[in-house]
């Protein structure tokens, strides 16, 4: 089955396998392909074997489903933000290079983090480690010297979601000419290239990890 296959080999989030499926089959209705639609699917497996097979394939990984409550935004607003909603076609159809994608990983109790920066078209990774600094000082420091080591037309864009630690956007555009889109609150499909890399990485990295302790 489809959806099995984008989950074992591909190693696929729930929302991408969603987007994937919705492209295929256009002329179907789109909520039977939801990505909650494809959780109830993972989850609703007789087969315990084959469940916690699926289940292990899922960034979380949690063994049953809870209710999701609504939350208010706590991390804070970030000024000037522009959203992924303005960002070009040809950015969305993955037909330039240059455009990248990125987040923290965040290590135990919060206290450590990676960032990880994924171009969109290639897949080409870089991974910064920022130790127990994860401030947004530390953060565009970073992203300035690996950004910075490219050409210009290898930084055009950076797709990032809301942390703070992006708070400081305006000087990596105003410095370096990249432009920062801003993902959706909670929509991490959106940077789908990103998170499923991520997920790969905690392959390597699980929870718990102590960023500081890894060189």
């Amino acid at each position: 089955m489809q959806i099995e296959k984008l989950l074992l080999e591909k190693r696929f989030s729930p929302e991408q396998i969603s987007q994937v499926l919705i492209r295929q089959f256009l002329m179907i209705n789109p909520c039977k392909f939801s990505h909650e639609a494809i959780y109830q699917y993972i989850y609703s497996q007789k087969d315990p074997v084959k469940r916690k097979l699926l289940i292990k394939c899922l960034r979380r990984r949690k063994k049953c489903r809870r209710r999701k409550l609504k939350r208010q935004e706590k991390r804070g607003s970030i000024r000037n933000m522009t959203s992924i909603h303005e960002r070009s076609e040809i950015v969305n159809q993955r037909r330039e290079v240059g455009h990248w994608e990125g987040d923290l990983i965040i290590g135990k109790n919060h206290g450590s983090a990676i960032l990880t920066l994924v171009e969109r078209a290639l897949r080409y990774t870089m991974i910064v480690h920022l130790g127990s600094d994860m401030s947004a000082e530390r953060v565009l420091e970073a992203c300035k010297d690996r950004l910075g080591a490219l050409p210009q037309e290898l930084r055009r864009s950076l797709t990032y979601d809301r942390g703070k630690e992006m708070a400081l956007h305006e000087s990596l555009k105003l410095s370096m000419g990249v432009e920062v889109y801003f993902a959706d609150p909670r929509a991490p499909w959106q940077r789908g290239t990103n998170e499923n890399t991520n997920g790969l990485i905690r392959d390597f990295f699980p929870k718990g990890t102590d960023f500081c302790n890894i060189a």
